[in-house]
């Protein structure tokens, strides 16, 4: 059990298959109160940009897919670059992604943003080390 929940994890991934999976394993690892989904870059700078009572959501962690429809993961960082603070808090950024192409882990390395490259799926083991890298303080 952890000590305390990130506030949101934000999954921007256009199979809702994956989203579904991601989603159980992030309930299954009792990390946050809340998990919003994006199916693409663009709809999830959407989100980032919107306010409720005043404020941004601001997640704490976003898991990114690479190949998406309309915005794909490179775009969506090039925008999200653009967001001041007050838009994009603190997250931690996790390139989540199919893709074994060494150029994209390459590319990944290109922008600061990015705390981690992952290949899916999503597993308890890995979430465990996110957590465990970049929230020690919910263990």
């Amino acid at each position: 059990m952890m000590k305390k929940k990130l506030n949101t994890i934000l999954l921007i991934d256009d199979d809702q298959a994956t989203n579904f999976l991601h989603k159980m394993v992030i309930k299954k690892a009792e990390c946050a109160d809340h998990v919003h989904v994006e199916l693409n870059g663009e709809a999830a700078i959407n989100y980032l940009l919107s306010t409720k009572e005043g404020k941004h959501p601001k997640p704490d962690l976003i898991f990114l897919d690479i190949n998406m429809p309309r915005m794909n993961g490179w775009s969506f960082l090039e925008e999200y670059g653009k967001l001041n603070e007050s838009q994009k808090g603190t997250a931690v950024i996790v390139m989540l992604t199919t893709s074994l192409n060494p150029d994209d882990l390459q590319q990944a390395k290109k922008y600061g943003e990015i705390s981690e490259f992952r290949n899916k799926p999503l597993s308890q083991a890995i979430m465990m080390d996110i957590i465990s890298r970049h929230f020690p303080e919910l263990l």
